[in-house]
């Protein structure tokens, strides 16, 4: 197991930024609804008991908002005015 798994339950990080970037979540909503969607994973996670799991979701999510935070990813989508 290398440390990408261990610490994020993926076996590459960064191809797993690049699934984000490709989803129809982050594409027409952007990274906080994606992170919103892995915090809500976890919560399911930890309803049944399942705390590393859950651990791992959470890291997941936390480098999603470093990379916004970072600017290397779009946290919101600007919607145009109806």
């Amino acid at each position: 197991m290398n440390d990408s798994q261990k610490m994020f339950g993926v076996s590459d990080i960064n191809q797993f930024v690049e699934s984000v970037k490709e989803s129809i979540t982050y594409k027409l909503s952007g990274g906080y609804m994606v992170v919103a969607g892995l915090m809500s994973d976890a919560q399911e996670e930890l309803t049944y008991g399942m705390t590393e799991p859950a651990r791992k979701t959470l890291n997941r999510a936390k480098h999603l908002l470093f990379l916004i935070a970072d600017g290397e990813l779009v946290g919101a989508v600007e919607r145009a005015e109806a």
